[in-house]
């Protein structure tokens, strides 16, 4: 089991990091290089949703490491 959540937890760090590397290095420089308006924002749109994902990730990371905080006591 041990195994399986290990492979699996690489395997979304891993394509954490190519979605991220390509967002930042090959897709949004050459929304923002075409200088249309359409793809400026689509460039800011999926750097928007780049940063929701990270925020969700964050709060996903911090509530399983401590499932128990934020219990309005």
């Amino acid at each position: 089991m041990f195994a399986i959540k290990l492979t699996l937890f690489l395997l979304g760090a891993l394509l954490y990091l190519a979605v991220t590397l390509g967002w930042f290095i090959w897709i949004g420089p050459d929304l923002v290089v075409t200088g249309t308006t359409e793809a400026l924002l689509y460039a800011f749109a999926g750097t928007c949703a780049w940063l929701l994902v990270n925020f969700g990730l964050a709060v996903h990371i911090i509530k399983t490491a401590r499932p128990t905080t934020g219990g309005g006591r």
